[in-house]
This record gives structure tokens, C-alpha cells and sequence, in this order.
């Protein structure tokens, strides 16, 4: 039986305009500016840098719709003199004077070279081998990851080479040519494991009584020096505590990923460029927005004109009036894309303003014990926005602060409540567990149940699991492993 029913649903739509608004905001500021040299080249209404003097001082009228269907306007019903009236925005409607305009500023965005692998076929080059051979060394090279290792076991490589270059080879060989390959530089690259990464680059190294004692502990008790074992290690091959502890030495200064040092490797570096600038000036925080956000555009002259000789021209033909229909299309998309940019410089600066004013006594000591519990609400609720439009700040933006440059999402935290019941951000109880490990003595490291009463007699009564949690969280490893003799 089919039945009817009426079903009231409320939703709320984004128009494509707003969509592109919450982009524009989420767009950090290198990638905001290939988005605006995008649109400078596919909207030729819309230019950049000072006007001439002459331009009007004349505020965008409101007058035009920006969702309307084009194709059902009526190029008669056109008012011209709108788009006459603001046919260059003036500069103080596209800047800001809450940023420096960063005349000097030079910065490279990126750094990219030749890739680790190329890096290392470039040094084969240099070492005799068979056709044979150097098929195989190429592809051992291409199995290189990128912190340096081949990972594969010999056996795979083996059915690979069969299947994929038609090389039916004996494991002799290829564990020969692999050997050619742990060669190369950087040293330890080939590696097949950390155990052989270390040793390859201490056999690298001038033979002295403490290198040959590593590489001894390497092959012989790794599993016990990876544990921290030094009374056995001791024990076991006879050595005073001395002697062990120059031989670790030896062993800290190599690098257990060696393909990770090469700048040039597969991935391309990027420099962060700041979006914000928080400085203390006569002990007050000055917040500024990083000029490059705050571009100078306005609506293209030579469009206007245009817009005005079709409103002088006495005939009005079919194709003038497709014309006008275009430059109208062209000047809606101008205008609107800059107010969207003013509405993101806008946004942003409230935004980053709210969070330096609700951190201000960390902002003015750099203590980080001084950051407030703080999440997206929040500051979404002090400057009435929604928490997306927040997040979309924190996530993507950097900010230059006198204690380094730091990605916004950092000065969020959870909070919990100390024995007085005050709320107290995870971030203060994080940074005294690590100046409490930090102060530790390295011979006897203190364990996840000492912490947790070292904490308790300092006001935070948290669980052993949770130090453990937040240990984890701040890459520390467990006592056994901190251990130094």
C-alpha cells in the first residue's frame, strides 16, 4: 500500500560565493598568492597594484546581484553608471593598517634538487659493472626508500627482477651488487636493517679501539644494547664502564637514516612564510598581518571604458550586447573577489587578534606553563563566528612570535583541573613533565609511576596511564630507554 506524508526538513545551503570565502580563508599565504595570480589571469577585469590619481573614492554600490542567472539579463536593463561609478576601488578599500607592507621581503618558497635516487644511479656511474650487474644495482637503487634502507628481503627482490626485467640471477649476485650499493653516500644508504645502517658507516670511519668496540656490540649484542643492558654488555665482552661508554658515543653520532640528510631528496621543501607577526612593543602585544595577504586590487580601467562607449554608442547591435553581457559577467567576479579578499583579511586579523588576547600572558613571558586551556569554541564564540571558519584559521596559518614560528593549532589544548579545581591546559602539565624528565638523573630515569607522584606533589593529580599518554605524546621514550651510564 503506498502512502503519502509531508516531511519538513530545515537545511541551510552555502552559496558558491561563501564556499570560495571559506577556501580563501583556509589558504595559507603562498598558496593564497597562486590563487590570486590565478584569478589575475583569468579574470582580465580585475588588476593589481596603485591606481592613477584620478580614481574615484566611490564605495561598490551594492546594485548588482551576484547569483543572478546571466543568461536571463536583459543587456538593456543594464545600469551602466554602477559599474561607472566604481570602476577603480581606491587603495584604502583593499588595505589594512594592521600589517607592515613588506616591501623587502625576500623569501624562496621552495628548494627542490636532484632526487636521492637519481643522486645515487649518478655515483654507479662511476663503478665498473656488467650489464647484468648494473640492471640489478639500478634496481636496488630504485628500492631505496627514503630514509635510506632497502627493506625488501632478497628472496622478493630476487622474484621481482625475474618477473618485472626479465633477470634470473643467483642471490650470490645480488647480495654482491648490494654490496656495491651500502658503498655509496651517503653512508649507511642500502642498509637492510638499523643493525647493518650503523655498522656500514662505523666501518667507514678511522679504526680506533672504540670503533672497533661498537661495531663488536653491533654484531654481537644489539638486541641487549638496544634494551640498554650495560651491566651485561659489560659483563660479556669484558670492558670497563669507561671503555663502554666511548664506544656508545661512537655509535650517538651516527645518523639511523642516512637517506634522510640528502636536502635533495624526493620530497620538495617548503619554507614556512608567516601569516602573522605578534611583537612586544613598550610591553603591549602589536599584532600584524603579513602584507603579501593584503594585495592592492581593483576593477580594470579599460573595462569600464568599454562599459561606457557601449552606453554612448547611439546603435546598440546584437553582438555589443553580447559584449556587455561578458563585461558584466567579468566585473560581477572582480568585485566580488575583491570583498571576498577583504572579507578574509578581515577575518583573519579578528581571529588571531581573539587568540593572542586570550594567550596574552604567554604572548608577553613566552612560558608556556602560561597557556590557558583553550579550543576552537572558544574563540569561535568571543568574535561570533563559526567554529569551522576557526579552524580553518588555526589549521593552515603560521604566526612569527619572539619565541619562534608556530603553526596556530599549537596554543589549542584540553584542559583538567588541578587540586585547587582551577583548570589548567594539558599543555602546562605537558611542558613541567618534560622540564621534570629533563632534570631526571640519566643513570637512574625516573618511571611512569614516579612521574606521576613527582606531578601529584606539584598540584596535578593525574593517573600513571595518562603520564604514560603524554610521555608518548612528546616523543619520550620509557625510563629503561633513557637510561646513560
Amino acid at each position: 500500500m503506498l502512502k503519502q506524508h509531508l516531511q519538513f526538513k530545515l537545511s541551510q545551503k552555502l552559496s558558491p560565493q561563501q564556499i570560495q570565502l571559506m577556501k580563501l580563508i583556509q589558504l595559507p599565504t603562498q598558496a593564497f598568492e597562486q590563487r590570486l595570480k590565478q584569478e589575475l589571469e583569468e579574470n582580465p577585469a580585475l588588476e593589481t597594484g596603485k591606481e592613477s590619481s584620478d580614481t574615484t573614492e566611490d564605495d561598490f554600490e551594492d546594485s548588482y546581484d551576484a547569483e543572478t542567472d546571466n543568461e536571463s539579463i536583459n543587456a538593456e536593463d543594464i545600469n551602466i553608471d554602477d559599474y561607472l561609478s566604481d570602476d577603480e576601488t581606491p587603495d584604502y578599500r583593499t588595505q589594512s593598517n594592521n600589517y607592515s607592507p613588506d616591501d623587502d621581503e625576500k623569501s624562496i618558497p621552495y628548494a627542490a634538487g636532484t632526487s636521492f635516487n637519481q643522486f645515487l644511479l649518478n655515483q654507479l656511474n662511476t663503478v665498473y659493472l656488467n650489464d647484468q650487474e648494473w640492471s640489478i644495482a639500478e634496481f636496488l637503487v630504485g628500492s631505496v626508500d627514503e630514509s635510506g634502507y632497502i627493506r625488501r628481503p632478497i628472496s622478493d627482490i630476487l622474484d621481482d627482477l625475474a618477473f618485472t626485467q626479465n633477470i634470473i640471477a643467483e642471490e650470490s649476485t645480488i647480495k654482491k651488487v648490494l654490496k656495491v650499493v651500502q658503498e655509496l653516500d651517503p653512508p649507511g644508504v642500502g642498509a637492510t636493517s638499523l643493525e647493518e645502517c650503523l655498522i656500514i658507516q662505523l666501518k667507514r670511519k678511522e679504526v680506533t679501539p672504540s670503533i672497533e668496540l661498537a661495531i663488536l656490540i653491533l654484531e654481537k649484542s644489539f638486541e641487549q644494547f638496544t634494551k640498554k643492558h650495560y651491566k651485561k654488555l659489560i659483563q660479556k665482552h669484558s670492558i670497563t664502564e669507561d671503555e663502554l661508554k666511548d664506544a656508545i658515543s661512537e655509535i650517538e653520532k651516527l645518523n639511523p637514516k642516512p637517506g634522510g640528510s640528502y636536502a635533495g631528496n624526493n620530497r620538495i621543501i617548503e619554507h614556512i612564510v608567516p601569516d602573522f607577526s605578534i611583537k612586544i612593543v613598550e610591553g603591549e602585544l602589536e599584532l600584524t598581518l603579513n602584507g603579501r595577504n593584503a594585495p592592492e586590487l581593483h576593477v580594470s580601467r579599460e573595462y569600464n571604458n568599454m562599459l561606457e562607449g557601449y552606453k554612448n554608442s547611439k546603435e546598440k547591435s546584437k553582438s555589443q550586447k553580447d559584449t556587455v553581457m561578458f563585461i558584466k559577467q567579468k566585473l560581477d567576479a572582480a568585485k566580488w573577489f575583491i570583498d571576498a579578499i577583504r572579507q578574509r583579511q578581515q577575518t583573519l586579523f579578528i581571529t588571531m587578534n581573539a587568540i593572542m588576547q586570550y594567550q596574552r600572558e604567554y604572548f608577553l613571558t613566552g612560558d608556556e606553563r602560561k597557556l590557558r586551556p583553550m579550543i576552537l569554541k572558544d574563540i569561535a564564540d568571543t568574535i561570533h563566528m563559526d567554529v569551522s571558519t576557526v579552524s580553518r584559521v588555526a589549521n593552515s596559518k603560521y604566526v612569527d612570535t619572539p619565541y619562534g614560528t608556530k603553526l596556530i593549532k599549537e596554543y589549542f589544548s584540553e584542559s583538567m583541573k588541578n587540586e585547587q579545581g582551577e583548570d589548567v591546559s594539558t599543555k602546562e602539565i605537558k611542558k613541567i613533565l618534560e622540564t621534570v624528565i629533563g632534570e631526571e638523573v640519566k643513570k637512574k630515569p625516573l618511571t611512569d609511576d614516579k612521574l606521576a607522584a613527582i606531578l601529584k606533589e606539584k598540584g596535578y593529580p593525574i593517573a600513571r596511564r595518562t603520564v604514560a599518554k603524554y610521555r608518548e605524546q612528546l616523543g619520550i621514550p620509557v625510563a629503561r630507554l633513557r637510561k646513560k651510564i
